[in-house]
C-alpha cells in the first residue's frame, strides 16, 4: 500500500508540514524520514514509513526536532541502517534512548551509553504535540481496521474488505446510516457511523482542517 501525505498524516499523527519539513536534510543532519515508496511528487508513503511517523510524533511531544535528528544521525552512526520502524525509539524527557529488549543505548546525551529506558507503545492512541488524538494504528475506529494484510493496510469496515470511504462517500450522498447494509450486507449503522467520522479525521489531515501545528 502507498499512502499519500494526508493518508499518512492521519495514521501518524504528524501534519502535513511535518512530513515535508522532515523529508528535507538539515545542516549536517540527514532527513528525519524519506518516503520509502515516492521521494518525488506524487509523494507516497509505506505502511513502515507510517509507523516511523508515529515514533516520531510520540518522540516530538518531548523532544525538540534537533535532538530527534541528532538521535537519528548517531543511531545511523552506530551501524543501525535499518528502516527507522524497525527500532524502538523512546524519550526520558532528557534524551531519546535505543531500545532492544532488555537492553537500552542513549542516542543523544551520553551517545552509546547504556541507561534504563520506560517502554511506550506507540501503536496505540496518544495524544500528539498539538493535543491532538492520534488515534490507534491498527484500529483507528472501533469498526475501522488497518492491516497490512488487508487491502496492504488501507483503512477498511472491520471484518471486511470495504474501503472506509466508500461507505462514507454513501452516506455523504445522503444514504442513511441504517440503510447502508443495502449497498454493503456486511456493513451495519454502527460499522458505517465509524466510517464517516473516520472519513472527516483524515479530511482534516489534508491541510483543511484544524489539525495543523508546527513542526
Amino acid at each position: 500500500m502507498a499512502y499519500a501525505p494526508y493518508m499518512a498524516a492521519a495514521l501518524s499523527g504528524a501534519t502535513l508540514r511535518q512530513l515535508s519539513h522532515w523529508r528535507r536534510s538539515a545542516g549536517s543532519s540527514g532527513a528525519v524520514l524519506k518516503p520509502e515508496v515516492s521521494e518525488s511528487r506524487p509523494v507516497l508513503y509505506s505502511f513502515r514509513d507510517v509507523i516511523a511517523l508515529r515514533t516520531c510524533v510520540f518522540l516530538r511531544k518531548d523532544a525538540s526536532l534537533q535532538k530527534i535528528r541528532r538521535a537519528i544521525t548517531n543511531l545511523r552512526g552506530f551501524g543501525e541502517v535499518d528502516h527507522l520502524s524497525r527500532y524502538t525509539l523512546v524519550s526520558d524527557h532528557d534524551s531519546i534512548v535505543l531500545v532492544e529488549g532488555d537492553s537500552a543505548v542513549d542516542l543523544v546525551k551520553q551517545p552509546g551509553q547504556q541507561v534504563i529506558a520506560e517502554m511506550s507503545e506507540v501503536l496505540r492512541p496518544f495524544m500528539n504535540k498539538n493535543n491532538v488524538e492520534v488515534p490507534a494504528l491498527f484500529m483507528p475506529r472501533s469498526h475501522i481496521t488497518v492491516s497490512p494484510e488487508v487491502r496492504a493496510g488501507h483503512p477498511v469496515i472491520a471484518g471486511t474488505r470495504v474501503p472506509y470511504e466508500k461507505v462514507a462517500g454513501l452516506l455523504r450522498d445522503g444514504v442513511p446510516s441504517e440503510a447502508i447494509h443495502d449497498y454493503y450486507p456486511a456493513v451495519d449503522q454502527e460499522a458505517a457511523t465509524d466510517a464517516f467520522d473516520f472519513a472527516q479525521y483524515v479530511d482534516s489531515w489534508r491541510g483543511r482542517g484544524p489539525y495543523q501545528g508546527t513542526a
